[in-house]
């Protein structure tokens, strides 16, 4: 692969539902790259969207994987991210997985190693570090600092969600630990560090999945209260807390545009940076840069951190009782 952009990134996607269609307008934003392959297991869902966005529809995931690409990106639910990973890794390919990338640490690991052994680039797709506002709020407090960090709160609960959605679906691993709160275990592991331990309690709805979820956890550097939900509204901002002073990134915070830092002081410093193109272009330069630099793992969700943020979900799935088929 060039280390410029001459040759382009060739992509392959798996799935075809709203994150997907968020990913073919990050893409299309970042220069050097180019969408070749998608295969959904819904067909029509295939010829709709390779009909919108381009792209050579695939009858199966192994015409997907023979096809001339460099990397899948897979989008679909976290019941096949695990398979379909690997069969990537082991074709020869890069991976891109959307979060959680496995439904359990288990399962991670046999991931992890085929990505090991085949030499290639796999991550996590976590973007809230990507974006210009999380890394502008974090180079500022290198000279700026709020103190040692010991506390973070953050959620969200969204009620607004179609009832056939895929998030209430057991089968697929859905739920509001899952496609939630995987967020709020980065957040709370990126300013604290590992989890020691994990508190939650959970409320089940008709499917079999958490409709809503809290859980405090103590960090190798302090605590946090989280929350993510599926059956009751609630805005989705964060707080950070240091000896110094504290953070508001403002809803949506895992899309951050906004934040504020008020100081014990007295001083308030307000941060602000517009989002563009979705918000998943950032993911993407990062992953094509590691790419062209010939990496096998992010400097930023490293393999360990993914390890760390599904652990911790595994740890609350137990407090609650919440099992999947296989576990």
């Amino acid at each position: 692969m060039d280390s410029g952009l001459q040759t382009k990134i060739k992509w392959g996607i798996v799935g075809c539902g709203r994150i997907a269609h968020r990913f073919v307008q990050g893409l299309a934003a970042v220069p050097g790259n180019r969408l070749v392959s998608v295969w959904s297991r819904r067909p029509g869902a295939v010829l709709d969207f390779t009909g919108k966005f381009g792209g050579e529809p695939c009858r199966t995931f192994d015409d997907l994987l023979k096809s001339d690409i460099d990397v899948v990106y897979i989008a679909t639910l976290p019941d096949s991210h695990a398979d379909y990973s690997i069969a990537a890794l082991n074709a020869g390919k890069h991976v891109l997985c959307e979060k959680p990338a496995a439904p359990n640490l288990t399962t991670l690991n046999k991931i992890i190693d085929a990505a090991k052994a085949s030499g290639l680039l796999f991550m996590e797709g976590m973007k809230p570090p990507f974006f210009p506002l999380y890394e502008k709020l974090k180079a500022y407090l290198v000279t700026d600092p709020i103190g040692t960090v010991g506390y973070v709160r953050a959620g969200s609960s969204v009620a607004d969600i179609s009832p056939d959605h895929p998030n209430f679906s057991y089968e697929l691993i859905g739920g509001s630990l899952m496609q939630i709160g995987i967020y709020e275990a980065f957040l709370a592991i990126d300013w604290l560090g590992a989890a020691k331990q994990v508190q939650c309690l959970g409320r089940f709805g008709e499917t079999g999945i958490d409709m809503f979820s809290i859980f405090q956890s103590e960090h190798e550097n302090g605590y946090a209260q989280l929350y993510c939900g599926l059956d009751v509204h609630g805005k989705g901002d964060a707080l950070i807390c240091g000896s110094k002073g504290y953070i508001t990134i403002y809803q949506n915070w895992w899309n951050p545009a906004k934040a504020t830092i008020n100081y014990m002081d007295g001083r308030v410093v307000e941060l602000e940076e517009p989002i563009a193109a979705g918000g998943l272009n950032y993911e993407i330069w990062h992953f094509c840069g590691l790419i062209r630099s010939g990496k096998t793992e992010s400097t930023v969700i490293t393999h360990e951190l993914s390890r760390q943020m599904i652990c911790m979900l595994d740890k609350a799935r137990d407090q609650i009782g919440l099992k999947f088929r296989n576990e």
